[in-house]
């Protein structure tokens, strides 16, 4: 591959300034909670690896950016855990907010942080892992751990990818970063417009198998969702759940609550649950609340409002759901996961921003999932939402039924490799 001399440039810039970044990382580290974790973290990855991992091993490694990641990879790795039962499991976050709350899991035999994309790093990390087969998930380019595996021909690719037309990729003086898209076999996309985008930089071994996740969100519906003390606070009532919550939806809830004359039960599970947010968050509501960790001291069964102060349980919450809404959307953080409710047949109130979350768009056209920008919209919405169960149950089948008829992509991925 040519590149000219102003593409050779960014790259040597791009290498710079990843050393650079760690530096400086390492020096903000110690005042972020969460940026020390990784810095911390990806101190002993090395050390980890050599631990666990010798020469004569078989390996398959996967990498997610965070947690959303690793479940819209789940059921994959599952696949090939079972395909590969004789190959050691290595799992790489990029994130904490990832590895902090999955470094235990069972699909891998080594969890570790990834460490930073330098040709240094590339390299000792493929050398002690060694793996034949690597599963990226959606949006992970790191340039130099790709064209080291490019140079060593390991087998590696990209599941579950967006593309958008803003991207790098796709901009004249990306040529650089767009070859190391070639280290992939093979690359998955969600959609026709990823496939075109990829096909106009010449990038040919592209397939639509759409989102793994609803293959994750689908299995949801063959476990055990039973929470005993949900049950107990629900009783008979219809059930509102609010899901992966911040301030802003928050401030919704709120005012809904304090001035609504409904029975209705309400559940919210803030995205952040540091203990200072969650008091300042029931001392505002003015019907009886209680929190998850007072559920053993206190009558659920009297409360109305529901604040679920723990993480891990929101997928089975929303089981209990008539009617759910998806934080994120609201401000600049990101619109969470709206296929965990609508798995389970309900209708999904979300914020206006919601551009680059292909699943939403479609269920907006379809009838099953509602924009909203103000406490006007959402206060009018909800209020038709619990008073007519007719658009309610509507808007649920159609967002069942939008699951439903996008499941197949693990199968495909799977017949591939």
């Amino acid at each position: 591959m040519y590149f000219s001399s102003k593409e050779k440039t960014l790259k040597s810039l791009y290498n710079i300034l990843t050393h650079i970044a760690s530096f400086h990382i390492k020096i903000i580290a110690k005042f972020n909670d969460k940026l020390n974790l990784g810095v911390k973290g990806r101190a002993e990855t090395f050390n980890i690896l050599e631990e666990n991992i010798s020469s004569k091993d078989n390996t398959v490694w996967f990498h997610c950016a965070s947690l959303g990641e690793y479940e819209q990879g789940l059921p994959v790795f599952e696949k090939i855990k079972t395909k590969y039962p004789n190959h050691k499991i290595v799992l790489s976050f990029f994130s904490p907010s990832g590895y902090e709350i999955r470094k235990n899991t069972p699909i891998a035999d080594v969890v570790v942080y990834l460490p930073l994309d330098t040709q240094k790093n590339a390299k000792l990390f493929l050398n002690i892992v060694h793996p034949e087969l690597v599963v990226f998930v959606k949006y992970e380019i790191w340039p130099n751990y790709l064209n080291e595996l490019k140079k060593r021909n390991i087998k590696a690719i990209l599941i579950s990818a967006l593309f958008r037309k803003n991207q790098n990729y796709f901009k004249t003086y990306g040529t650089w970063i767009r070859d190391s898209l070639k280290a992939f076999e093979h690359i998955f996309v969600q959609n026709e417009a990823s496939k075109e985008l990829l096909k106009s930089i010449n990038h040919y071994n592209v397939s639509i198998s759409g989102d793994t996740r609803f293959d994750r969100v689908s299995n949801q519906l063959h476990i055990d969702n039973r929470l005993d003390f949900i049950e107990h606070f629900k009783e008979d009532k219809l059930c509102i759940v609010a899901g992966s919550t911040w301030p802003d939806g928050e401030q919704l809830f709120v005012e809904f609550i304090n001035a609504s004359s409904t029975d209705a039960k309400f559940i919210i599970a803030p995205h952040n649950i540091k203990p200072k947010q969650i008091q300042h968050l029931k001392s505002v509501i003015q019907k009886k609340t209680v929190l998850f960790s007072e559920k053993d001291t206190s009558d659920v069964t009297e409360a109305q409002v529901f604040i679920i102060d723990t993480i891990g349980l929101l997928s089975k919450i929303y089981s209990y759901a008539d009617i759910a809404y998806v934080g994120g959307a609201l401000g600049s953080t990101g619109l969470h996961n709206t296929l965990e409710p609508a798995v389970f047949g309900i209708p999904i109130i979300i914020g206006n921003n919601h551009k680059n979350y292909p699943e939403a768009i479609d269920m907006i056209e379809l009838g099953g999932l509602f924009s909203i920008s103000n406490q006007k919209e959402f206060n009018s919405l909800l209020h038709t939402l619990i008073t007519n169960s007719e658009k309610r149950l509507a808007a649920g089948t159609a967002n069942k039924n939008y699951i439903t008829s996008n499941k197949g992509a693990v199968t495909q991925i799977i017949d591939y490799i």
